[in-house]
């Protein structure tokens, strides 16, 4: 298996004229990600990449048939009004890429999608990769590049940070090590999806054998997901890396979600949680690859 998106998933692309919303599209649908439709108000009768366009999600949906997961390539502050279109439709899974949107925006976002039994990825995400399977926004950039650096395996990737959530990825892959499912949760300080949620889909999926998680400070994410471990309990490695250990009070480290005040939030006590919780905790970047492998040994992965 794998969590969120696989190559039976229906998806469409809302924003899919504009200059981002054809560059991505045109490495999902090379990826092998099965996109229906697309979604740009005005643009009916349109195609991009052989992929039909339509005014609105509710006519691609009429058209094309249910539809799982949207990917939303909107100008920032008109990405609550797309996203609510689509969950309203019937959308369960969205993914909003773009960065800027404004935080009151995220938190009706997050609102509605609860009382539609929703979930969304992001904002300021750069998605979802299930290597060898489908790949929902950015991740990889192009296509070769997605096919070099991920591959399909078993272990699971988390990440608030866009870029480490490449970078671990790749190095994951160069060490022997392949992925389930690779999640950027997003950079910004309310999401939707957060670690401890996308843990919970890892802990459950019978491809996933190991979870590794790329933390940075700010925010209470990364003591959320330790005390999901603690108190739900984990049969798989977490083996966790938080970026900021220099980072003093007041400090704002690469986006808006990783800001330190006081403790709260800090290095501290995110290395603290986890390792608390029984995560396997390292103190540099690198050693994340040595550290998961000896994990899957341990437990007798293959």
């Amino acid at each position: 298996m794998s969590i969120l998106v696989d190559e039976n998933k229906r998806v469409i692309v809302q924003g899919i004229t504009g200059r981002e919303g054809m560059a991505r599209t045109k490495l999902m649908k090379e990826y092998g990600t099965q996109i229906v439709a697309g979604v740009t108000p005005g643009k009916k009768g349109e195609n991009v990449y052989g992929i039909p366009v339509y005014d609105s999600v509710e006519q691609a949906w009429e058209q094309e048939g249910p539809i799982d997961i949207s990917v939303v390539f909107i100008p920032a502050p008109l990405v609550k009004n797309a996203a609510m279109e689509a969950i309203a439709t019937g959308v369960k899974l969205l993914v909003l890429v773009p960065d800027r949107v404004p935080l009151y925006d995220s938190m009706e976002i997050a609102a509605y999608a609860r009382d539609y039994g929703s979930k969304f990825i992001g904002p300021n995400t750069l998605g979802i990769m299930s290597p060898g399977k489908a790949v929902l926004g950015m991740i990889g950039g192009r296509v070769t590049s997605a096919r070099e650096w991920f591959k399909p395996g078993k272990v699971g990737v988390i990440s608030r940070s866009g870029g480490m959530t490449s970078a671990t990825s790749y190095f994951l892959t160069q060490a022997g090590l392949g992925q389930s499912t690779v999640v950027h949760v997003g950079g910004d300080a309310v999401v939707g999806m957060r670690q401890a949620d996308v843990f919970r889909e890892f802990a459950k999926d019978d491809q996933t054998e190991a979870i590794v998680l790329f933390g940075e400070i700010g925010t209470t994410q990364e003591e959320e997901l330790a005390r999901a471990v603690k108190e739900e309990g984990c049969q798989k490695p977490v083996i966790a890396f938080v970026g900021g250990k220099a980072a003093k009070e007041g400090t704002q480290f690469s986006h808006a979600g990783a800001i330190v005040e006081g403790k709260f939030g800090s290095h501290e006590s995110k290395v603290e949680a986890l390792t608390d919780a029984g995560c396997r905790v390292v103190e540099e970047f690198e050693d994340i690859f040595a550290e998961t492998k000896k994990a899957l040994e341990e437990t007798g992965a293959k």
